[in-house]
C-alpha cells in the first residue's frame, strides 16, 4: 500500500466550524465533504487561474472550478476588471440601471436563438420559472422532465422526483413525469398517455453523451405536434458547448432556455431566454394574464451583469470555446492512455465531450463503485490534483495537464493493485464517498 497521505488538520477544523453552523457543512451538496474521502476535504482559501489553495497551505490543480461555473479561471482579469469599474457607482437601484439593457443586448447577441432574456441569480430559479410559463401558456398542470439528466431545480416540481423528497406533498410529485434521453418513442408514449396534460419538455441538450442524430430536431417536432413547450437547460452546455450553446451548435430553437454556470464566471447571474410571446407573459405589453415570472431584488446587481458580459466578450474574442475543447482533448487522450498503460483502462473511463469530461470508477465487474472513487480520490488528491470531475477551465497550461496526467497515472498503479487484491478497502483509510442523493444522512 502508498502509504503517501495527505494532512489536513486546518480544513478538518473548518470542516467541523461549517457543519456546526451550516446544514451540511456547504451551501451546495455537491460541495460536502462526504463528496470526498473521508479526512481529505479542503476548505479552500483562495484560487487564481486554474489554481486554489487550501487553508493549510497546499495548492492544487482544480477541476469542475466552482460547479462549473468558473470556466475562465479564478479572478479572470478581464472580469475582475468589468466588476470592479461598476463597485464604486452602485449596485442595486429603485429603478433598472442602463447595465440590464446592456447585458439583455450583449446575451442575445451571443445566443441569436432567442428573442427576449431576464436575469436572475441561480438556476433554479431560472428553471422555475421557465415551467411556470409554459404551465400558464398551455394552461396545463404537468411537467416532463428527462430522467437521465441529474438536476435541474431546488423547487418542488423536481425534488420530488430524487431520493430527497422529504417535505415534499406527493400531490405535487405526481404532476412531474419522466421521459429517457436519446427515445423519441418512449416520449411519443408518454406524451400520448398524458394527452394535453403535459405543459413542457425539460431537458439538458446534451451531457455526457452527443444527442442521437435527429433527436433534438424530433423532440421539436413532437413539441410542437402535441402542443407543449420545450425547454433546454443549458446551465452547463451553455457556452461549454459554442458561444451560443447547445441550441446554437446543433441548430435545435427551444421555446424558452435557461442559462447559468459559465455566464457568470463565479458571479452570481442566471438567465431565462426565450421566445417573445411566451416571454411577454411576463411583461407588460400583452393582454393575457400575468405570469409572475422572475422578480428577485438582486436578480441584475450591477457587477454580476457586467461580470457576464466581460465573460461572453471574452468567450466570443478569445474563442474560449475551442480552447475549451483542445484542453479537454489533450485531458483524455493523457488520461486514457495512463489508464491503459496501468491496466486500468477497462475501470477508469473518460466521458463526455471534452468541454465537459467527467469519470467513472468501476470495480472487478466494471459496475460503478463508490469505493474505487474514493481509493481514486485520495491519490489524486495526494498529488495535488482537485478533481471531482476533469471539467477543464480556460486557465489550464500544458503543464498542469501533463501534472495531472503523471497523477493520475500513479493514482491507476494503486487502483490496479486494488483490482488484483479484489478489494479497495485497505486503500480508502475510511467511508467511502456518498452519492448526492440518498435518502438518509
Amino acid at each position: 500500500m502508498d502509504t503517501e497521505e495527505l494532512s489536513l488538520p486546518r480544513s478538518r477544523r473548518a470542516n467541523e466550524r461549517l457543519h456546526a453552523l451550516i446544514p451540511g457543512g456547504a451551501h451546495t451538496y455537491a460541495k460536502g465533504d462526504d463528496q470526498y474521502p473521508e479526512n481529505l476535504a479542503p476548505v479552500i482559501s483562495h484560487g487564481r487561474g486554474a489554481h486554489v489553495w487550501d487553508v493549510d497551505g497546499n495548492r492544487y490543480i482544480e477541476y469542475g472550478s466552482g460547479l462549473r461555473s468558473v470556466s475562465l479561471g479564478h479572478a479572470h482579469p478581464r472580469v475582475i476588471e468589468a466588476v470592479r469599474r461598476e463597485l464604486d457607482r452602485g449596485s442595486n437601484f429603485v429603478r433598472p440601471s442602463i447595465v440590464e439593457v446592456e447585458a439583455a443586448e450583449r446575451f442575445l447577441g451571443t445566443v441569436p436563438t432567442a428573442e427576449m432574456v431576464k436575469f436572475a441569480k441561480n438556476g433554479s430559479d431560472a428553471t422555475t420559472a421557465a415551467v411556470r410559463l409554459a404551465r400558464a401558456a398551455t394552461g396545463r398542470p404537468r411537467v416532463a422532465v428527462c430522467a437521465d439528466h441529474p438536476f435541474f431545480s431546488v423547487d418542488d416540481w423536481f425534488i420530488g422526483t430524487t431520493p430527497m423528497s422529504a417535505g415534499i406533498p406527493a400531490a405535487t410529485n405526481e404532476l412531474t413525469v419522466a421521459f429517457p434521453y436519446g427515445d423519441l418513442a418512449a416520449t411519443e408514449e408518454l406524451l400520448t398517455r398524458y394527452r394535453d396534460e403535459v405543459a413542457c419538455l425539460i431537458l439538458e441538450p446534451a451531457t455526457h453523451t452527443e444527442p442521437p442524430p435527429g433527436y433534438l430536431a424530433g423532440l421539436r417536432e413532437m413539441a410542437d405536434r402535441h402542443g407543449c413547450v420545450l425547454i433546454f437547460d443549458e446551465m452547463i452546455t451553455g457556452f461549454r458547448w459554442s458561444e451560443a450553446g447547445a441550441q446554437g451548435l446543433y441548430g435545435v430553437v427551444p421555446d424558452l432556455s435557461t442559462f447559468g454556470k459559465a455566464l457568470g464566471n463565479g458571479f452570481a447571474v442566471a438567465a431565462l431566454a426565450g421566445r417573445r410571446d411566451l416571454m411577454e407573459r411576463g411583461g407588460l405589453r400583452h393582454s393575457g394574464d400575468r405570469v409572475f415570472l422572475l422578480s428577485t431584488t438582486h436578480g441584475a446587481e450591477t457587477h454580476s451583469l457586467a461580470a457576464a458580459m466581460a465573460v461572453l466578450t471574452t468567450y466570443v474574442e478569445e474563442g474560449v470555446t475551442a480552447r475549451l475543447h483542445a484542453l479537454g482533448e489533450r485531458l483524455a487522450a493523457g488520461v486514457r492512455d495512463a489508464a491503459a498503460g496501468m491496466g486500468v483502462g477497462d475501470h477508469l473511463v473518460v466521458r463526455g465531450r471534452a468541454s465537459n469530461l467527467v469519470f467513472a470508477t468501476l470495480d472487478e465487474n466494471r459496475q460503478p463503485s463508490q469505493r474505487y472513487r474514493t481509493l481514486f480520490l485520495r491519490r489524486l488528491l495526494a498529488g495535488g490534483v482537485l478533481a471531482p470531475s476533469f471539467v477543464v477551465s480556460s486557465a489550464l497550461d500544458d503543464a498542469d495537464i501533463d501534472h495531472t496526467v503523471e497523477v493520475v497515472a500513479q493514482a491507476c498503479a494503486v487502483y490496479r493493485k486494488a483490482l488484483d487484491a479484489g478489494d479497495p478497502t485497505p486503500w480508502l483509510a475510511g467511508r467511502p464517498v456518498k452519492p448526492v442523493f440518498r435518502r438518509l444522512a
